[in-house]
């Protein structure tokens, strides 16, 4: 079933083509990932699919009754909005009554009519299941206090709220524009499994390599104002561009060849030109706008000299930094090393940003000692771009540090020249930073860092608002980087590529050292994971099967298990009656709600564990 149609639309910007006569298709169950350099349009198509944007021409068709939901990079909501009036909307009866539940349960003085209210709509609506479902997607996503309004949020936070308030929405499909920025890594380890079901159809644009490989079922290029679709992983994709690209330089060079010959044919006897076939007249012409198709791309250029780094390169000493009542780093202590190549992670908000801050002296520990060798040069490449000056143009920024830059083999260029080595032509460089696009903004930080030549780089979530392009020359560049490099990113496979040691935080403030990536990180988890739920079986009867000929039936005791069993999930069963039949009582003690919604949990789980055990003895019957 095709749930979006769009046939040939084309966009200008700027008296430029972003894209011309393009058509796209999605069906049920379908995921398209679209990729591009910066600035190609994938973002102003995606406003087009969903409406936000007007065509110049063409026309989007979504079949009737299919509901679209859209995230986009930057939603908006008035400050005074509270977070759970942004996740459930009012129009989904389901979904007002697990809030009005929710409110109830976070008010510690509720009115006993009010819940007893709210628990009977909950129970009429059968909305249990809907509100298990909230908890674990407020949960994976880390969406913060419902009570909060939208005005006293992070950045990071609004964009995990609305990405709350989509998948709740539960769209038939669903657009959006780099998900995964703003999430820690065990969420987005969830959005991917939770968007790779079956039931999901999707259109996304995402940097993030990992996750397109694991969620998307096609890959669509925009490149040149077209589309081209590959139906297979990232590495599928680089190949087939790749081959795309050489086909492309033959054409270009063959038609340059054939049109010297046909401009020679269109220039003799001009006064018989009407005499000239028709069809050949026309074909000069695509084959002129074939010839001058520009192969050029723009292709981002990291080159600089790295200043001298001596013996010492820093030492952290039984540091301790505590903020109001959370404690983020508890007497951690570390060396680094020449050539260290360390990745940082750990959930939003324990503390990753603050501990680099202690590292280059922006932040002052509650105790012990942050000491910097006498060579040690910091470059701090930050989530925001708190270091730009709105007021100033892009050449002033730079000029402000260096008139002059010292690349790698000694040679200096000047600060126009190495914006242009930054993707900052002439033309922009005297356009005033507050004008630049988030990109933008991002690659201007990355140059001001890199003027001053440091020998220890720290980065914060880097891959934000680059293209999979930039983010290659940047990997390139960084894989070369003879200083220490220090890394937080959500971007698993930037930082697998580019660190052999973790920093894990662990939360209050225990920090565990790790050798490896991201990825062998994982695989430990997992390991350990298994190993856990073996020893967990082991504490359980085990019922041997060695074959159907050699053992028939149950032993005595077994027997006597089954008997025990069936009393047991009889009383578990009125027991869990009882505390239903409790929380729509009318009872307005919160404690006691609370404590009871806790036991109905344990009662299920119980439930659950021996109704399987009865299941596989009675098969052995």
């Amino acid at each position: 079933m095709n749930y979006l149609s769009a046939e040939n639309l084309s966009k200008t910007y700027n008296d430029r083509w972003l894209f011309r006569e393009i058509t796209l298709g999605i069906g049920q169950g379908e995921k398209l990932a679209f990729v591009g350099n910066n600035g190609v349009g994938k973002s102003t198509l995606l406003k087009i699919l969903t409406g936000e944007i007007a065509t110049d021409s063409g026309s989007v068709v979504i079949r009737e009754g299919i509901r679209l939901g859209y995230l986009t990079q930057q939603p908006s909501v008035a400050d005074h909005v509270q977070v759970k009036d942004i996740l459930f909307h009012e129009g989904n009866e389901v979904a007002k009554a697990v809030k009005e539940y929710e409110a109830c349960l976070a008010d510690e003085h509720v009115d006993p009519d009010r819940m007893q209210h709210a628990l009977e709509k909950m129970s009429d609506l059968n909305a249990w299941e809907y509100e298990t479902k909230v908890k674990e997607i407020i949960t994976q996503l880390g969406v913060p206090d419902l009570e909060k309004t939208f005005g006293t949020l992070s950045g990071g936070q609004k964009k995990r709220i609305f990405l709350a308030q989509l998948l709740l929405q539960e769209p038939d499909l669903i657009i959006m524009d780099e998900p995964t920025n703003h999430l820690d890594l065990s969420a987005i380890e969830w959005l991917e499994n939770y968007l790779s079901g079956p039931q999901i159809t999707l259109i996304m644009v995402t940097h993030d390599r990992y996750f397109l490989d694991a969620v998307a079922t096609e890959i669509i290029e925009l490149d040149r104002g077209q589309l081209y679709r590959y139906k297979g992983n990232y590495a599928y994709f680089l190949e087939k561009k790749a081959s795309r690209e050489e086909i492309l330089k033959s054409e270009v060079a063959k038609a340059k060849n054939l049109l010297k010959k046909e401009l020679d044919w269109m220039r003799r006897q001009p006064k018989a030109r009407g005499t000239k076939a028709k069809y050949r007249i026309e074909a000069f012409y695509e084959l002129q706008e074939k010839a001058n198709t520009d192969l050029r791309k723009d292709k981002l250029e990291l080159d600089i000299k790295e200043a001298r780094q001596g013996g010492k390169i820093l030492e952290l000493e039984h540091i301790n930094l505590t903020l109001g009542q959370h404690t983020l780093i508890k007497d951690f202590s570390y060396i680094f090393k020449k050539k260290d190549r360390i990745g940082v992670v750990g959930k939003n908000g324990i503390g990753k940003s603050s501990f680099l801050n202690v590292l280059t002296g922006k932040l002052k520990p509650n105790s012990g000692e942050v000491i910097p060798g006498v060579t040690t040069k910091f470059g701090y490449f930050t989530q925001d771009a708190m270091n730009l000056n709105n007021n100033n143009r892009v050449i002033e920024e730079v000029k402000s540090i260096a008139e002059f830059i010292t690349l790698s083999d000694g040679s200096q260029v000047s600060a126009s020249k190495f914006l242009d080595n930054f993707l900052f032509p002439p033309e922009k460089q005297y356009t005033y930073v507050e004008k630049l696009s988030g990109g933008e903004k991002k690659r201007l930080q990355l140059l001001k860092m890199l003027v001053t030549n440091p020998n220890f780089l720290i980065l914060d979530e880097p891959t934000n608002d680059f293209d999979i392009d930039t983010l290659n020359v940047l990997e390139d560049f960084l894989e070369n980087f003879t200083g220490c490099l220090l890394l937080v990113s959500h971007d698993r496979y930037f930082m697998d590529h580019l660190v052999d040691q973790l920093f894990v935080f662990e939360g209050d403030g225990i920090i565990q050292p790790f050798n490896g990536n991201y990825t062998d990180y994982r695989d430990e988890l997992e390991e350990a994971e298994l190993k856990k739920q073996k020893n967990q079986n082991k504490n359980f009867d085990k019922v041997e099967v060695k074959n159907a000929d050699t053992k028939k039936g149950l032993s005595y005791k077994e027997k006597i298990e089954l008997e025990k069993l069936v009393v047991e999930i009889q009383e578990i069963e009125g027991n869990k009656k009882k505390i239903q039949e409790l929380l729509v009582s009318g009872e307005t003690n919160h404690e006691k709600l609370i404590n009871w919604g806790k036991e109905l949990e344990t009662l299920e789980q119980q439930l659950e564990e021996k109704t399987n055990r009865w299941l596989a003895l009675s098969e052995l019957e």
